[in-house]
């Protein structure tokens, strides 16, 4: 049966996205470790060796401090927190369990007072604590003069932007966590032209998703190039 005049030909329809679950699995088995995380990875693992009750972590968004804190977190069987969650009438509460992380510790709103009196009773008690940031206590606006010594002084690990071989290991992981297969040379060209960073790798992953998914095509070099565009539109030509 043939068209009727002046029609168009049909297309195909266009996807709709959803931001649906992503399977980002938090084992020990999944942690990417490269030069620029193998120190800090080395000074979790070394619990309960750790030569204070407490420990910090310092990364970039993205680094990875959220997996290595989980790692932590389930050998320890440590309970989770936000430092919001950190409270006077909690404390004891959350160090009952004898293991705690705190994630973004430099983010407020916090209970500066709270906060130092859980890192007393942790070590009053033989606890142990992991503090995560994205940086380092000078930089948190602390008022409590005894809490930022005491953070100052506490030990402490650092996650550095990842080098080319991390972040083509990284992206690779974020493409099949997702179920997309990607060819090994758009991963070559994204790690070439991206920004240094975790956050930007999951930033490219998540809408190279999402765009697939709206064209009803696989990831194409043409994609890749698109988002990057979007995404650091400085460094592409």
């Amino acid at each position: 049966m043939s068209e009727p005049p002046n029609s168009e030909p049909s297309r195909r329809p266009r996807q709709l996205a959803f931001d649906l679950p992503v399977d980002s699995r938090h084992g020990v088995e999944d942690f990417l470790i490269g030069p620029s995380n193998e120190a800090a990875y080395g000074l979790v693992e070394s619990w309960p060796g750790w030569p204070e009750s407490w420990l910090r972590l310092v990364g970039p968004e993205g680094a990875g401090k959220t997996h290595l804190a989980a790692i932590w977190a389930a050998r320890a069987h440590a309970w989770t927190v936000p430092v919001t969650e950190v409270t006077e009438e909690n404390v004891l509460h959350l160090i009952s369990g004898g293991a705690l992380v705190v994630e973004d510790c430099d983010r407020g709103p916090r209970d500066e007072p709270a906060l130092f009196h859980l890192m007393n009773a942790v070590r009053a008690r033989g606890g142990f604590l992991l503090l995560t940031a994205r940086s380092a206590p000078d930089l948190w606006g602390v008022r409590v003069p005894d809490l930022l010594s005491r953070l100052r002084l506490a030990p402490h690990a650092t996650i550095a932007p990842p080098d080319d071989a991390l972040l083509r290991a990284l992206l690779v992981k974020l493409f099949i966590d997702r179920q997309l297969v990607v060819d090994t040379s758009i991963i070559e060209a994204l790690t070439l032209r991206m920004e240094r960073s975790f956050a930007a790798a999951r930033a490219i992953v998540d809408a190279l998703d999402k765009l697939s998914l709206e064209r009803g095509r696989r990831v194409t070099r043409a994609l890749a190039n698109e988002v990057l565009a979007e995404l650091f539109p400085q460094d592409v030509d």
